[in-house]
């Protein structure tokens, strides 16, 4: 049973990790295809040079892509982070954000392949942007997807 959208985004803005960062989810769409984060630059998320610290930006994108899949391919798959690139573009400075989404159709792709194959390994890219949409970071992550009674 999947939980409330709005149960979920308050569960994770209380996060340890993310509060200890300054991150915020600010949406989750009613069908969890889509969620919304940002981060404020703040002195304890700043690095030397008083631009966002670049493990905070990772963190801002670390368990997106995986919390879509999971809760719209249901119990009976595992999901994990296999791996991840994070290309830095620019400073951030000021407030950062990012956008997650996969449509339907592809996790209903994925879904067929760890149907049929002992596992699938998914490839998504989000860009970390400024208030302008200015690219700050451009990040790269690698899910690996099974179902979990194909040992």
């Amino acid at each position: 049973m999947k939980p409330k959208r709005s149960t979920l985004l308050k569960l994770i803005n209380y996060w340890l990790p993310f509060v200890g960062a300054g991150i915020k989810i600010k949406s989750i769409s009613d069908d969890i295809l889509s969620i919304d984060v940002e981060m404020k630059l703040r002195w304890w998320n700043r690095n030397y040079v008083g631009t966002h610290f670049g493990g905070s930006l990772y963190a801002m994108t670390d368990a997106f892509f995986m919390m879509i899949l999971l809760e719209n391919l249901g119990k009976d798959y595992i999901v994990w982070d296999k791996a991840a690139t994070i290309r830095f573009k620019k400073p951030g400075r000021g407030t950062v954000y990012a956008h997650f989404h996969i449509p339907l159709e592809e996790i209903d792709r994925i879904r067929n392949l760890a149907d049929t194959n002992y596992k699938v390994e998914p490839q998504f890219t989000v860009n970390v942007v400024d208030v302008n949409g200015n690219v700050i970071a451009e990040v790269d992550k690698l899910l690996y997807v099974r179902r979990k009674d194909k040992i």
